[in-house]
């Protein structure tokens, strides 16, 4: 079925379109989640809540972007949950260490190079957490997840202009926090 044809079926209740529906966007909801939180564990919560609200509301659903109305679900969710009085403002940067522990190495890649690539990783992944998160939001529906200018406007409800703008301003963010650990940069990018 088409997602069109998905979208109709669930919107008739039937709960099996919506669940290929889940599995088309899981990944891309969770990573951003997971971006925006910093935390595994809190991400899979938030894809979990947004999926729910979706399936709630999934009536409501007018014609038109299906992915871009999941991501703004999503987004409002981790927001919501950013400003909560449960989340703990402080994070260990073990805990951001652990999380990339599970992450494969490919046969193609020295030990070092693996090593260096996991720092970088983290240390990327502290500079998101660092930013505001409007800023946050827009790099990384942007840089990370490909979209375009257009659809993360839509997502975030807001002009195109105030998206660029606020990427601008996330990039030259990370960039610095970037140039500070430049032993971990490729040689082009010191």
């Amino acid at each position: 079925m088409d997602e069109n044809a998905l979208l109709q079926a669930s919107k008739n209740g039937d709960v099996e379109a919506f669940n290929v529906l889940v599995l088309e966007y899981q990944g891309q909801i969770f990573n951003v989640c997971y971006r925006m939180l910093g935390d595994p564990s809190s991400a899979e919560d938030m894809t979990q809540e947004a999926f729910v609200s979706a399936y709630k509301n999934i009536k409501r659903f007018k014609e038109g972007n299906f992915r871009a109305w999941l991501f703004r679900i999503a987004s409002n969710s981790c927001r919501d949950y950013l400003r909560s009085p449960r989340l703990r403002k402080s994070q260990s940067l073990e805990l951001i260490e652990e999380t990339f522990e599970g992450v494969l190495i490919s046969n193609l890649e020295s030990p070092d190079n693996f090593a260096i690539r996991k720092e970088l990783s983290g240390v990327i992944q502290v500079a998101l957490l660092k930013l505001p998160e409007d800023q946050r939001f827009a790099l990384i529906l942007v840089d990370v997840q490909g979209m375009s200018y257009e659809e993360a406007a839509n997502i975030l409800d807001t002009p195109i202009g105030t998206v660029k703008s606020r990427l601008s301003r996330a990039r030259e963010a990370v960039r610095r926090q970037l140039v500070k650990q430049k032993e971990l940069l490729p040689t082009q990018f010191r």
